[in-house]
């Protein structure tokens, strides 16, 4: 009995050889909800995203660091931290699953063909290197239950911390733990992976077989694992400096790589008590050192400086503790690698080795202690591993996980690489809180064909409706080629928009009229060339209701004319007279019924030939008849993108910029993802509706920027310096994308030996 007892303790601390594969993941038991008995301990584990702290300010970088260390001051002293970074390839199966285009045997698929050639090269050009980044605690507790209060207590305390930093702070569960495990122990076989607990324990299988390599075995100083070769090694000497771009630089290493921080956070009356009697313990030696010289009647004799060092650095660490808001923290770093063979491995070796002496830091093999150097980096939450380094809170900071921000959405659209760490930007926008948008650069810089290619993306990929307002004729190739249809408005044209046209749920499902009825009220206003009393929209609210009352189809403009022409009021006869020219004369393109194809659901609206008469009633039209679509779409249950180029002639008018912004807020409830594309960035910003439209969009577009366009975008949306060097004359196609709270500088260079560049370029010789 007392040895069977001895072999579950020493099975309990991981100190038996383990028999079987299975035998060698020390996770002995795990619980609903994410918590795991490893070792004598409950681990549970959360990720956090990564943050731009490489591209930010000095200012904002030293900000930043300051809240990460706040971060760490707040982790549990009766526990142990593991900050886990976890390298691994894009999968190129998952890419083309979630980013190539599928055939759908039709006539675009020559294009989808071509698209997919342009991403897969892409793909081939970017690092494809993905960071995970993981937060393990560990902490002896009494059973699961107590475990599992112990942790909602320390989520609760660290995710206010992460939340303040600007890095989501998400718990994981048992199969993502597992997760993060089977795709280590299994590298290739990720998409395979699949475990499902309730039906793991009514089989009775063993949770280990889901995740560990088919064979495991240890040497001296490298361990094989499957098919794979991999080595263990921990950071030895710390330099006297250390820069805080030293993890980057490891986790910049294009290989299969895990680096693990472990934290031992020390209460700060132990911490100051310790620090205590090293000071006393230095005065001890000093005294005991003149005591000697003064028995020698050496009474002029120096403090040796080796003594003097050591009591000064005491004195400052203790000041560190009781004035500064510092802690004491033991802490280890530890990293394993992967290679194919032995003869790649050891020069990966070598190159992480030289990486630690570029920061003046010694890394080291872990000779005999593989199998324990590895379960000390897997984010079990235990630690085998006796090089223990006493840290205060500022000096493991420095050890900075954070790099930049990635932008990798599920079923998004391809936007271009991240400058910084040359990964694919993939953004779904339907994602978003709301989906509004814009795009914004100098004449040149590449917007119009960065929303082409958007378009482009949308329309080979989805069975979404694009529409689109082209004030300068430059979308109708792309739109032809996609089958489209380009509307042409404009005096004498032959295609027809009833500005009347009111579809089901029009404005709101609560009262559609009275939605129609301020439209007009507004095209009135613009006939008018004023603003309407109260007799003038008493008139106008009567006749609207008495038109849409008769029976015989949908009203015109002629119809509300005829209309205004029956009321007794003079008010009536002078707005019927300021409506004459819009629906008997030259201009009533807007005053006949609908005569353009409705099906088709990408359409481009040529508005350059709209007079300087008919702009504005033709602005204001287009945009009613934008809500009409938007609106049927809802009912169907299809998402409608909305492109308005040169979106600042909008803004010039009181009128359309009111019924913009209007719009602009019901999209998001309507299904529909409107972008706006402008170059004139601060006369937009000029105008309080712009301001707010683009405050409420969460996704933007920075492309290259004036001067005073810098400032501007800067002063709203907080971009540091570093950020602004991304839109200041860069190359067309480079700049700075936002996707909610997310700043990434991206490079998109389309090639231009192929048919799609053609189609989307505007430029004089390429078109």
């Amino acid at each position: 009995m007392k040895l069977l007892r001895n072999r579950e303790r020493a099975e309990r601390d991981g100190l038996l050889v383990p028999r079987s594969v299975q035998q060698s993941i020390p996770i002995r038991r795990i619980y609903r909800g994410g918590v795991w008995q490893v070792g004598g301990k409950f681990s549970r584990t959360w990720g956090f995203s990564d943050i731009n702290y490489s591209v930010a300010s000095p200012e904002d970088q030293t900000d930043l660091f300051l809240r990460y260390s706040a971060i760490l001051n707040s982790l549990p002293t009766d526990g142990a931290a593991k900050i886990t970074i976890v390298n691994h390839r894009l999968n190129p199966d998952e890419f083309a699953k979630t980013v190539l285009l599928p055939r759908r045997w039709d006539r675009l698929d020559e294009y989808r063909r071509e698209y997919n050639a342009i991403l897969t090269d892409k793909a081939g050009q970017s690092n494809n290197l993905i960071r995970d980044r993981y937060l393990t605690v560990s902490s002896l507790r009494k059973d699961g239950e107590d475990a599992r209060a112990y942790f909602s207590r320390v989520q609760a305390d660290l995710s206010a911390g992460f939340q303040r930093l600007g890095s989501s702070f998400v718990p994981m569960d048992n199969t993502e733990r597992l997760r993060i495990l089977h795709d280590f122990f299994r590298a290739g076989e990720e998409p395979f992976f699949r475990f499902d607990l309730s039906e793991t324990m009514r089989k009775g299988h063993d949770f280990r077989d889901y995740i560990c390599p088919d064979s495991l075995e240890f040497k001296a100083d490298h361990f094989l694992m499957g098919n794979k070769v991999g080595r263990v090694l921990f950071l030895r000497e710390y330099a006297s400096y250390l820069k805080d771009d030293f993890i980057k630089d490891l986790s910049d290493f294009g290989r299969r790589l895990m680096v693990s921080i472990d934290i031992l956070p020390v209460a700060t009356d132990e911490a100051t008590k310790e620090v205590q009697k090293r000071i006393l313990a230095v005065e001890a030696d000093i005294t005991r050192w003149q005591r000697r010289q003064n028995s020698n009647y050496n009474l002029s004799a120096e403090v040796p400086y080796e003594l003097e060092l050591m009591r000064t650095e005491a004195r400052e660490y203790m000041d560190d503790l009781t004035n500064r808001d510092q802690r004491m923290m033991f802490a280890v770093l530890t990293l394993v690698h992967l290679a194919d063979n032995k003869k790649q491995l050891d020069e990966d070796t070598e190159t992480i080795l030289s990486i630690g002496r570029k920061h003046l830091c010694q890394i080291a093999i872990l000779r005999y202690q593989q199998e324990d150097g590895l379960n000390t980096v897997l984010p079990y939450g235990l630690r085998r591993i006796r090089a223990l380094r006493t840290l205060t809170t500022e000096s493991t900071a420095v050890l900075m996980p954070f790099v930049a921000q990635e932008i990798m959405q599920e079923g998004g659209v391809y936007y271009g690489l991240n400058a910084v760490s040359r990964n694919p930007i993939i953004c779904n926008r339907k994602r978003l809180l709301n989906a509004n948008g814009f795009i914004v650069g100098t004449s040149g810089s590449g917007k119009s064909f960065f929303a082409k290619e958007e378009m482009f993306s949308i329309a080979l990929s989805t069975e979404d409706d694009i529409l689109i307002i082209d004030p300068e004729r430059e979308y109708a190739p792309p739109v032809q080629a996609l089958g489209g249809e380009v509307i042409r408005l404009a005096a004498g044209s032959p295609h027809h928009i009833n500005a009347m046209d009111m579809v089901e749920g029009y404005g709101g499902d609560d009262n559609p009229l009275a939605a129609k009825a301020d439209f007009l009220l507004s095209l009135f206003e613009q006939l008018l060339a004023g603003k309407l009393g109260a007799a003038e929209k008493s008139i106008i609210d009567r006749c609207t209701a008495k038109v849409y009352a008769e029976k015989g189809g949908v009203p015109t403009l002629r119809t509300l004319r005829e209309e205004l022409l029956r009321q007794p009021e003079p008010e009536a006869l002078q707005m019927a007279l300021a409506a004459e020219l819009f629906t008997e004369g030259s201009l009533n393109v807007f005053a006949h019924p609908t005569n353009i194809n409705l099906s088709s659901r990408i359409m481009a609206f040529d508005i350059l030939d709209l007079g300087t008469q008919l702009k504005t009633v033709g602005m204001l039209v287009m945009l009613d008849y934008v809500l009409n679509r938007v609106t049927a779409n809802r009912k169907k249950g299809r998402y409608t993108h909305i492109y308005i180029d040169e979106i600042h002639l909008f803004f010039a008018n009181e009128y359309s910029a009111a019924f913009l912004a209007g719009s602009w807020k019901r999209f998001r409830k309507y299904g529909a993802i409107p972008t706006a594309i402008t170059q004139n960035v601060e006369e937009c910003l000029r105008s309080e509706t712009a301001r707010l439209m683009l405050a409420n969009s969460e996704f933007l577009i920075m492309l290259n920027q004036a001067a005073t366009d810098r400032a501007e975008l800067a002063r709203l949306l907080h971009i540091s310096d570093t950020q602004l060097s991304y839109i200041t004359d860069p190359a067309p196609g480079r700049g700075l994308i936002r996707v909610g709270g997310t700043i990434v500088p991206f490079v998109n260079e389309f090639p231009r030996d192929t048919a799609l560049y053609r189609m989307m370029t505007t430029k004089p010789g390429e078109c």
